[in-house]
């Protein structure tokens, strides 16, 4: 199959090349041919180092590391309605999954759409190769808000995360900050009451091709850190749901078993750094003890690490290889202070019970910082040794 589609682009391949009656939609092409198969351009000058995994496999294998995170936010959707309507324990468990997987799936159309839309119209323009950053942020977008974004401030949040997060600053590999909390940024400060509140945001509470039920008029399911932030001393739902993840939330923030399945893919792949994500979680649980020997705190330190999107901002943001710390010591740095940073926002600012997305972007205008005092640091101890 895949020998046979290789000879068909190779045979259709001229028709994009420059004088071919096609080539005006050769960066097109050339997205394809790359997300199909490893390119086979290879330098012509100068010694380098050549390797099968490019840029867009390490994207693919991030997106497959999601899929549990997905999946299983995919099931609490239809969980959270039923379990709202008074119907969940005579739903079989394919309607409820089906649900959810209805009600999310045009969000994460929308946002491959609008996002990869974008890229294609401006490799046209510039006359370069498609991009492939956007496979990752295509999907997390989708994850990390409410299930009942409107999709039309869905597509307005990727248009003003692509062009003015990305693009603008020379496109993937040269953003500052990361895509996908941009888009979350955007809606949150600019439609807020769609980003926080009740069951009305958190629980989808449409009829969708027949699925669904019928939600009272009348929803009070927050989110624990949403009951922390209205002033309740502790959480509604139990530690062990927690970290399952059958609580409201985002679509893929909930549930901390399936991002650690993630976490373990990416590990194992040896595509995300690991001293960062370990770092993250150091320096949250330190500064979660550090409140709660000072009393400030309703929350134990565990509970903070299993709520909101602590675990998945740091095992899939914070690893972020293009806006996070690049030096080994960088990146321990960068990970503690994103965990320390975290937990202040969530204690100190009862407005806004969930920190990680402020932190990350924090983090990400320090990170080009933090690896030039490492660098620094390096070339001042090695100029001593010298002068010794």
């Amino acid at each position: 199959m895949m020998k046979r589609l290789r000879q068909y682009l190779d045979k259709v391949k001229p028709h994009f090349e420059d004088g071919g009656r096609l080539h005006a939609f050769r960066s097109v092409f050339d997205g394809f041919e790359s997300f199909l198969f490893v390119p086979r351009d290879t330098a012509q000058t100068g010694s380098n180092i050549h390797s099968g995994i490019d840029s867009k496999r390490i994207m693919s294998m991030v997106v497959i590391a999601l899929i549990p995170a997905m999946l299983f936010g995919m099931y609490n959707v239809g969980y959270q309605n039923y379990l709202l309507a008074g119907t969940l324990s005579e739903t079989p468990f394919w309607e409820v999954f089906l649900y959810g997987f209805l009600a999310v799936l045009p969000m994460i159309l929308v946002s491959y759409i609008v996002g990869l839309g974008i890229e294609f119209i401006v490799a046209q323009c510039k006359h370069e190769e498609i991009q492939e950053g956007y496979l990752v942020s295509g999907i997390i977008i989708p994850l990390i808000i409410p299930v009942n974004c409107p999709l039309w401030m869905l597509a307005l949040a990727v248009a003003f995360a692509v062009i003015f997060a990305k693009e603008i600053f020379g496109g993937t590999g040269m953003n500052i900050f990361n895509v996908a909390l941009v888009a979350r940024v955007f809606l949150f400060f600019s439609y807020p009451t769609k980003m926080t509140g009740g069951g009305d945001v958190w629980i989808a509470n449409e009829t969708i091709f027949g699925f669904g039920n019928n939600l009272p008029d009348v929803m009070s399911q927050a989110t624990p850190l949403g009951e922390i932030g209205q002033g309740a001393t502790s959480i509604t739902p139990s530690l062990q749901e927690c970290i399952v993840g059958l609580i409201p939330g985002c679509v893929g923030e909930t549930s901390v078993i399936a991002i650690a399945i993630g976490a373990l893919f990416l590990l194992w792949m040896k595509v995300a750094s690991w001293r960062t994500m370990l770092s993250v979680f150091v320096g949250g649980i330190l500064m979660a003890l550090l409140f709660n020997a000072l009393g400030k705190s309703p929350l134990q330190w565990y509970e903070h690490i299993v709520l909101g999107g602590f675990c998945f901002g740091a095992v899939f943001m914070a690893t972020d290889p293009v806006t996070s710390a690049r030096t080994q010591t960088g990146q321990y740095i960068y990970g503690f202070l994103i965990g320390v940073v975290a937990i202040a926002v969530r204690v100190l600012n009862p407005g806004y019970p969930e920190g990680m997305m402020l932190a990350i972007l924090l983090m990400n205008l320090f990170a080009p910082l933090i690896d030039h005092c490492v660098v620094a640091r390096n070339i001042s101890r090695r100029m001593k040794r010298v002068k010794k």
